[in-house]
Parts: C-alpha cells; sequence; structure tokens
C-alpha cells in the first residue's frame, strides 16, 4: 500500500477499515490478529514518531498523540500495542549508537514488532529491585531473568530487556526466538486483554555484544525514566480516546433510548452525566496537549508535564467509564462491549506506567521545590 496513508485522513482511514467493529471480538478473544498489526507497522503507524531518516513518519508528539486518542477510541488493546512499540522505538532512539538506530527502526516501521520488558515479580513501583542480570562474555552478552506483563510481547519479534550490567545497567535487543527465551501469555487480564501481555523468562540467553544498546552501564533510573516517559504519554493520549468512545457512547444511547415517556436525555440526571464526561474529555485532552506541546518544544517542563498528563487523564478515564456504564444499565454490562471494555481497561490505565500514587508522589516532590 506504501507511505500514501502519512497523511492524517488517510491513517485512519486505515485504522477504520483494518480494526471495523472488530474489538469486541478481539477482546474476548485475547488476541488481534498478526496481520492488522503488521499492517500497521509496515506503515509505521505503530511507531509514528521515528523520524523520516529512519524511516519512520517523522510525527510530533501532538500530532501522534491525536493518532493514539483515535486509536484508543477504537480498542485499547490496539492502543497498547502501539504504546510498546513507541517505547520500544523511542528507547532505541534515545539508547542505541548510530549503528544500531540504523539497524534497528527501520525493522520497527517495516513490520516487525516489539515490547519493552521491564517490570519482574518484585520489582514493580520500584524499578531499582531489578535482578536480571547482563553479563558481558567476551564478544557477547549473557541475560538471565523473569520480567512479568511485557506489553505485546507475545506478538513480539524483538523484546527489549532491561537489567542489571556491571556498576549499572543496559538494555538489550533480544529477539524472541532466541534460544532460551520463554514468553507465557498472561491469562484473563482485567483489561486491554488482547494486547498481549507476557511474562518472559531468559535462561542464559547468549546474544552478540552489539545487541547491548549504546553498551551499556548506563544508569538505571536514566535507562527506565527514558521507556516510561514515552509510556507515560502514549497513556495519556489512550484515556483521551477511552473518554471520547464513551462519550460518543453516551450520547448515542441518551438520544435514543426512552425512559418514562422520553429520551433519556430529557432527564436532568443524564444530562449531568454527560455534562461531567464532556467535561473530563476536555480537561484530559488539554493536559495531553500540554504535555506534548512541552515534548516538541524540548520544554524544561516536560516531565512534570508528561506525568500530570498520565495521571489526571487515567483518573478521569476511570471516573467517566464507570458513568458510561451507568447510563447505558444493561445496555453496556455485556463482556465486548464498548464501555464495558472501557470500563476494565482504562482501570489499567491508573496502574501501568507508573501507578496513581507513584504520579502523586513525582508531582508531589516537584510542588515542594518549585
Amino acid at each position: 500500500m506504501g507511505r500514501a496513508v502519512t497523511a492524517d485522513a488517510g491513517a485512519r482511514e486505515l485504522i477504520a477499515r483494518l480494526v471495523g467493529d472488530r474489538p469486541g471480538a478481539w477482546d474476548l478473544a485475547g488476541e488481534i490478529p498478526s496481520a492488522v498489526l503488521r499492517e500497521l507497522g509496515r506503515e509505521g503507524l505503530l511507531c509514528a514518531q521515528v523520524p523520516k531518516s529512519c524511516a519512520g513518519l517523522g510525527y510530533g508528539s501532538e500530532r501522534n498523540g491525536e493518532l493514539t486518542a483515535y486509536v484508543g477510541s477504537l480498542c485499547s488493546s490496539l492502543r497498547s500495542v502501539m504504546t510498546s512499540q513507541g517505547m520500544a522505538a523511542w528507547t532505541i532512539q534515545r539508547l542505541a549508537d548510530a549503528g544500531q538506530r540504523e539497524a534497528l527502526l527501520p525493522r520497527l516501521t517495516g513490520g516487525q514488532l516489539a515490547a519493552v520488558a521491564f517490570s519482574e515479580p518484585e520489582a514493580g513501583s520500584d524499578l531499582s529491585a531489578i535482578r536480571t542480570e547482563i553479563v558481558p562474555n567476551g564478544d557477547t552478552v549473557v541475560v538471565d531473568g523473569h520480567k512479568v506483563w511485557a506489553t505485546a510481547a507475545t506478538y513480539a519479534d524483538l523484546i527489549l530487556v532491561f537489567g542489571r550490567y556491571g556498576d549499572g545497567a543496559g538494555v538489550v535487543a533480544v529477539p524472541a526466538d532466541t534460544p532460551g527465551v520463554r514468553v507465557e501469555k498472561v491469562a484473563d487480564p482485567l483489561g486491554c486483554r488482547a494486547a498481549g501481555h507476557a511474562s518472559v523468562r531468559l535462561d542464559s540467553v547468549r546474544l552478540p555484544r552489539s545487541t547491548l544498546l549504546g553498551g551499556g552501564g548506563q544508569p538505571l533510573p536514566l535507562l527506565v525514566t527514558t521507556a516510561l516517559a514515552y509510556g507515560r504519554m502514549s497513556v495519556a493520549w489512550g484515556c483521551v480516546g477511552i473518554l471520547r468512545a464513551c462519550l460518543d457512547a453516551v450520547g448515542a444511547h441518551a438520544r435514543t433510548r426512552r425512559q418514562s415517556g422520553r429520551p433519556l436525555g430529557g432527564h436532568q440526571l443524564v444530562v449531568r452525566h454527560l455534562a461531567e464526561l464532556l467535561a473530563a474529555e476536555q480537561i484530559a485532552t488539554r493536559v495531553s496537549e500540554h504535555a506534548s506541546r512541552c515534548w516538541d518544544t524540548g520544554s524544561p517542563e516536560q516531565v512534570t508535564a508528561t506525568v500530570l498528563a498520565k495521571h489526571v487523564s487515567a483518573g478521569h478515564a476511570v471516573k467517566g467509564a464507570a458513568t458510561a456504564v451507568q447510563v447505558l444499565a444493561s445496555a453496556g454490562t455485556t463482556d465486548g462491549h464498548v464501555v464495558a471494555r472501557a470500563y476494565r481497561d482504562a482501570k489499567l490505565m491508573e496502574i501501568i506506567e507508573g501507578s496513581s500514587e507513584i504520579c502523586q508522589l513525582i508531582l508531589g516532590q516537584h510542588a515542594l521545590t518549585r
């Protein structure tokens, strides 16, 4: 099909055609067809901020954010895969040397799929507790560890594994079919059921030393913050999409469903719910726009603005999805329905890429140092 879809309207048209009315079925099956993911990947739409010089689309954060929100309004599982691919690409852009970027990024914009693995059984919010080891051995490195909740890992051709390397840390690009790599799908997750969440076990996985991004030895907080920053931005925009999907569903239901002889929208308490949903969508949109503009302009507020966007958008998505279920009542409680999916998916957004509590701690420390 080629890159004719790079115009935003064309990109949305392609996404709409590939997604259609299938997200409910994907949610129930716990899987997105690989052909859908790979076609979007070949068009560069899963990591649209990759520069054109590396075969990407060269989107800025705000433009990519609106694309992410659109995908999130259709299917949060697909948006989660998009977030994972973008995190992988962003990590490579920021940490890899020139040769590694030239080798890896075109693969991620050419149809191959990627996951990022940093959480462990004893290292969730406290990622300083990571135990995975990347040990140099001549012209190779040997990786041992156990990662959990790696989004899109069941689809991935390439898994970026974070671990300890000497006195510092490192990220190694691990082909998923390497001997010693075992990917175990998470069974029946609460939300984003088709996002390919998995545990990844690495038992004496031997790889060329050239797979270690930037040569390794970087501070662990730098590595984790690099990946999480992109993930938080993407989740914030994904929550905007969740709120837009809920607003559309509630509006349509309130116009057509009749109660006590008039449309639901004729009842003041229902209209209040619609007003609150609209306000939530607008607040999440504006805080995400501000954060993306900080990214695009290189503002020193970028880190704080990103954490704020993720925290605010996720909180509003959770409340907004609950409101949508309340208005649709039994009509919105069927498994796979757009607002039932939103209700489950939104809750995960308060946990992933730094829980709401972690975001509050970061924002509180910022407030103390203003």
